[in-house]
């Protein structure tokens, strides 16, 4: 941001849910991964965000979480003003969770520009992400939707992807382009063909001024709108207003039709950023063990003794793993559940989840 005019009103919004499903047993209802240190850092994935966040912001950070989780959010950030904990009762998808921290900034700076950042994200480089985030409020100046696109380093299945159109020629945001149009997770042979064409993946960051989000979801969705705008105005009124919404999808909601409009414009982000969608990608994030070529190791290093093996190993039941032979292997040991895979496999886990739920051991979920 060029002025301390615009750094006044950037405020972050960091939605912070989910289900806990893809990295279980890992993570769980009560725990899901934004909970979590799953890189080593010492830090939460969520802390992480908020540290990443405060040298553009300051104190303009505002978490949207879900009852079940709001205890552990204030324990972690115990330096988040009670005003800027938004509380859902229910999830009902990004759109409202968004939108609901963009009517309450609306009213409180009429001004605010947000940007919203996924709580469970990991990125490297962060002084390359805050710049990316500057540009993009330059480009949100002119009322624009502005996404952040990740330059893909691989045809990646996992992900949506974003086309970028013409150069969006606003001032102070030179490399931003408009949207051409937001596609959905493609088979391989078409990812790859997104990724010849320069196309990027969809990482779910917006920047838009909050009032300018709230008019574009009136257009689509006014009911959602307005019912927002009415929390926002009176608190007393969400648990009402809450368990009529539209559970929807800011990129259904908005993005898209946005973009189909030519009101969505993107900024490329060239630093590291994974949704650790997956221990794959987890496996990825760590560095390999020192004692165990081959070997990634999250958790007490000395609890995991491993011959002839490769893959990623969380040891976090206080007992010895041990592995011998096995390639490309994935051992989840936790107190209560051990989830032993292959790395080829991960992306099945959420559906053993639905198996444990079915077989009615919803304690382990």
């Amino acid at each position: 941001m060029s002025s301390g005019a615009s750094r006044d009103h950037f405020w972050a919004v960091v939605p912070a849910g989910g289900s806990g499903t893809r990295l279980w047993p890992l993570s769980r209802r009560d725990t899901p991964k934004f909970l979590q240190d799953l890189t080593g850092s010492g830090r939460s994935l969520l802390q992480g965000t908020v540290d990443r966040l405060r040298p553009l912001c300051g104190e303009r950070v505002l978490v949207v979480t879900g009852a079940r989780h709001a205890a552990a959010v204030r324990e972690q950030l115990p330096d988040l003003p009670a005003a800027n904990l938004l509380v859902e009762p229910e999830p009902r998808d990004s759109m409202p969770a968004v939108g609901w921290a963009a009517a309450v900034l609306e009213r409180r700076d009429p001004e605010a520009v947000i940007g919203s950042f996924a709580a469970d994200h990991v990125i490297g480089d962060a002084e390359a992400f805050r710049a990316r985030v500057e540009e993009a409020v330059h480009a949100a100046a002119d009322g624009s939707l502005v996404t952040l696109g990740i330059r893909p380093g691989y045809p990646a299945t996992g992900y949506g992807y974003i086309s970028p159109g013409a150069p969006a020629a606003v001032p102070g945001a030179p490399d931003t382009r408009r949207v051409a149009r937001f596609v959905e997770k493609p088979d391989l042979a078409r990812a790859r063909e997104h990724v010849a064409a320069g196309d990027l993946w969809n990482a779910g960051m917006f920047v838009v001024a909050a009032a300018r989000l709230l008019d574009l979801l009136g257009r689509w969705h006014p009911e959602l709108a307005a019912a927002l705008r009415r929390v926002a105005a009176d608190p007393a009124a969400l648990e009402s207003e809450w368990a009529g919404l539209e559970p929807v999808a800011i990129d259904h909601a908005v993005a898209e039709p946005a973009a189909a409009a030519g009101e969505v414009a993107v900024v490329p982000g060239d630093f590291p950023w994974d949704d650790v969608g997956d221990f794959a990608s987890l496996a990825d994030r760590l560095a390999e063990s020192g004692e165990h070529p081959g070997m990634r190791v999250l958790g007490p290093a000395d609890l995991v003794v491993s011959q002839d093996s490769t893959g990623v190993i969380a040891a976090r039941g206080g007992r010895t793993v041990v592995t011998l032979g096995i390639p490309d292997v994935v051992v989840i040991d936790t107190a209560d559940a051990v989830l032993v895979t292959t790395r080829e496999r991960v992306q099945d886990v959420k559906q053993v989840v639905e198996t444990l739920r079915r077989l009615g051991k919803e304690e382990l979920t």
